[in-house]
């Protein structure tokens, strides 16, 4: 008896569903179905070639060779994979040589209606993903609801989404929040997303939590897209609601301290600024709304808004709405309102008059129109949304970071500035610019080597990861040169401007830089200095990291090292005093006993008589 094709088994997972959703993360073949878990094949299916250690490479040519000629019937793949050993874990080797295969025009309907067959008809995890590999390449709209059928499926989400991302992009997002999102919070905007259901959609939209923790960078891409925004923004022209909360997307599409490719890759942006900015006199002059349109200025003047394909003229104009509309009193009076930090929902409040108080005409100052040559911008972003505080550099007007480097956003000032980095000296400087969020060892950082050359600065021999989704090194960037006066003069100016800091980050500053001219503070501790910044939960903090190991200001180390917090709350005095007041005490008394473990390990923890902090 034939194996069933899993479009079949889907589908009638599908029909079993009380709502027509799969549960979690997509479905899992049934456990009675005649398909293989471990290897994606029917258990009748012979395979020739026994389970072999081969190595990535190796097994990428097994690929090729399975797939090399391309086969016109769907059988004579699904026996070239289960002969060649390629199971289901194969997935990502089996996309990328589709992706590689010579295909010409005059081949293109074979190997579509191969395509067909093998997503319609294909009963093995390696000839479905093969089926849609080739619709990625080949796929028209007829094939849009096979797609979205079989990416309900565990195992078929990823090849389904890129396939869909290349036919209709609606379809791709409610696939892919239909099977990415568990979070309770979002399931029933999910369902009515995936119902096609528009009244609910609005309804939903509205109502759920757009806090930073439900609502990252992609997640709010793939609503904006499957909530067809621009419809939506038109059949409710007068919705300040529904308007507050397309904002909130977009604020969070453009969030520094997420993917940064995002906005970039939503293509109805231009759109949704425009229409957002032009009504945004719908929306109430409150601190939260204030924020909000505070955080659209700051990446229309130098954030990844300014990337997008823009009409001539149009961000400018949208950027200059925004500043007007901000100078307004009813919106500068949410800034100085009278705010008592009670709760949780007041100190988040308090927080954000105080970022607008300082932060509030920062992206007004400067004319949109791109500046020629370097411009250095210090942006510290809405400290409830625990917007990171960057160096954004800008090559005539056009942020540098979010253009060449999707996996985080540019580095502090503390690291950049502080520390001379970007001074142009004699000789050359190897600068990183940018890391991962997760770390440089695991998805790379964006490096520079900065030099002078007579009358000019160079940028040059630039190292980075590829982009997200490339399967070739990165391309080369091109050598910058920037005049070396001006270049001088407005490193100079960045490194003076203090305006973005709030007093617990100078506190921080201070402590840090006290502790650079002064190490032994901490090593007549046996201690040394660690990450000290503020806190990402509580900016009202400075946070002072040190590492402390038995015989350290000695000079003769012994074991590991354990990593010690402690933690500086803004009291109201002026920093310099508070900083002075906390190298005093470093001065005076053992840090480790008014401090917290915060790394290391349990076992050096309680060899060395500290509490390890994180049980429970």
């Amino acid at each position: 008896m034939p194996s069933p094709a899993l479009y079949d088994q889907v589908r009638r997972l599908r029909q079993e569903s009380p709502d027509g959703l799969p549960p979690g993360r997509g479905f899992d073949l049934p456990a009675d179905s005649s398909t293989d878990l471990r290897t994606g094949f029917p258990a009748d299916l012979p395979s020739e070639r026994p389970e072999t250690r081969l190595s990535r490479r190796e097994m990428a040519g097994v690929v090729r060779e399975a797939l090399n000629p391309l086969p016109e019937d769907p059988a004579t793949l699904h026996r070239r994979f289960a002969e060649l050993g390629v199971r289901g874990r194969h997935r990502n080797l089996i996309g990328s040589a589709v992706a590689a295969l010579p295909l010409p025009a005059d081949e293109h309907a074979t190997a579509r209606a191969l395509a067909r067959q093998l997503t319609r008809t294909g009963s093995t995890v390696p000839a479905v993903t093969a089926g849609l590999a080739l619709l990625t390449r080949l796929g028209e709209p007829e094939d849009v609801p096979y797609l979205s059928t079989l990416g309900l499926l565990r195992s078929l989400t990823g090849p389904a989404v890129q396939a869909l991302d290349a036919l209709d992009r609606r379809s791709a997002a409610v696939l892919w929040l239909v099977t990415s999102v568990s979070r309770g919070e979002l399931r029933p905007l999910v369902r009515a997303l995936g119902a096609g259901d528009d009244r609910a959609v609005r309804s939903e939209l509205v109502a759920f939590r757009a806090e930073p923790r439900f609502l990252g960078a992609t997640t709010a891409r793939r609503i904006a897209e499957a909530a067809r925004l621009p419809d939506l923004l038109a059949g409710h022209p007068a919705d300040p609601a529904l308007l507050a909360r397309v904002a909130r997307l977009l604020v969070r599409m453009g969030c520094a301290s997420d993917n940064t490719t995002e906005l970039l890759t939503y293509r109805e942006a231009p759109a949704v600024y425009e229409t957002v900015v032009t009504r945004a006199g719908l929306l109430p002059p409150t601190v939260e709304q204030h924020a909000t349109l505070l955080s659209l200025a700051l990446d229309l003047s130098s954030g990844p808004g300014v990337l997008l394909d823009w009409p001539s003229g149009c961000r400018e104009t949208l950027l200059a709405s925004l500043g007007r509309q901000l100078a307004e009193p009813s919106w500068t009076a949410t800034a100085t309102a009278g705010l008592a930090p009670d709760g949780p929902a007041d100190v988040a409040r308090r927080l954000r008059a105080d970022w607008i108080r300082r932060t509030g005409r920062r992206p007004f100052r400067r004319p949109a129109a791109p500046d020629m040559g370097l411009r250095v911008e210090i942006v510290a972003g809405d400290p409830v949304d625990r917007a990171p505080v960057e160096t954004r550099v800008l090559v005539d007007g056009r942020p540098l970071v979010p253009a060449v480097f999707a996996h985080g956003p540019a580095h502090s000032p503390e690291e950049l500035l502080d520390e001379g980095l970007l001074r142009a000296g004699p000789e050359p400087r190897r600068v990183r610019l940018a890391e991962a969020w997760c770390s440089e060892g695991c998805c790379g950082a964006l490096h520079v080597t900065i030099r002078r050359d007579g009358d000019r600065v160079v940028w040059e021999d630039w190292r980075r990861p590829p982009p997200p989704g490339s399967r070739g090194p990165a391309p080369e960037l091109p050598v910058l040169r920037f005049d070396a006066t001006a270049y001088d003069a407005e490193i100079a100016r960045a490194e003076e401007d203090r305006a973005w800091a709030w007093p617990a980050r100078t506190v921080a500053r201070l402590i840090k830089a006290g502790l650079v001219e002064r190490p032994e503070l901490l090593s007549r501790w046996d201690a040394r200095r660690g990450w000290i910044s503020t806190g990402h939960e509580e900016p009202d903090t400075a946070q002072v990291h040190f590492w402390y190991q038995p015989g350290l200001g000695a000079g003769r180390p012994e074991g590991d090292p354990l990593v010690f917090r402690w933690t500086v709350p803004d009291d109201g005095t002026p920093p310099e005093a508070q900083a002075a007041a906390a190298l005093r005490r470093l001065a005076e008394e053992d840090p480790k006993s008014y401090s917290r473990v915060s790394g290391g390990t349990r076992k050096r923890a309680e060899e060395l008589g500290y509490t390890w902090p994180f049980d429970g």
